[in-house]
């Protein structure tokens, strides 16, 4: 049997360190900084730091900061939260070369945004991301290349 990393209360984690874009390495071996589980930031906080990591081309990274508000966000808030953190997820896709994934994970993003209600909390622009899932699904599914630049989408109206 594997002997797996555990929390203090006995749940699985890994603690692997992994690359810029959330691929396990080996352990021992250098990766980037990894967000922390517990990660407890305001709504602004956290799409500031998602937006950061956006721009950085840390999508993955960035998916991990967005679950943490879903999952600790009020119930009223978890569709949008959740639609941007699959956002975040396909973006990852893409920038590992699993395009049909990246639609996949796209799609259930566009359709969490736009059951969102206007105007969405926090500034979020749901609209225009909805917009840029399915557009970025169509170019995937024409094999359209997606360059870096374009796999940094704008959270907020106001980034």
């Amino acid at each position: 049997m594997v002997d797996r990393d555990r929390d203090e209360y006995g749940k699985a984690r890994n603690s692997r360190p992994r690359d810029a874009l959330g691929r396990p390495l080996p352990h021992g071996s250098r990766g980037v900084a990894r967000i922390p589980e517990d990660l407890d930031l305001s709504p602004a906080e956290s799409l500031t730091y998602a937006q950061d990591l956006l721009d950085q081309g840390m999508a993955f990274h960035a998916h991990e900061v967005l679950e943490a508000a879903w999952k600790s966000g009020p119930d009223d808030e978890r569709g949008m939260w959740q639609g941007l953190a699959q956002l975040a997820v396909g973006i990852t896709h893409i920038q590992r070369g699993n395009t049909a994934g990246a639609a996949g994970v796209l799609r259930r993003a566009a359709d969490h945004l736009d059951e969102v209600n206007r105007p969405a909390p926090h500034g979020v622009n749901v609209d225009a991301l909805s917009t840029y899932a399915r557009a970025v699904i169509g170019d995937l599914e024409r094999d359209i290349g997606i360059d870096a630049d374009r796999l940094r989408p704008r959270l907020t109206r106001t980034t």
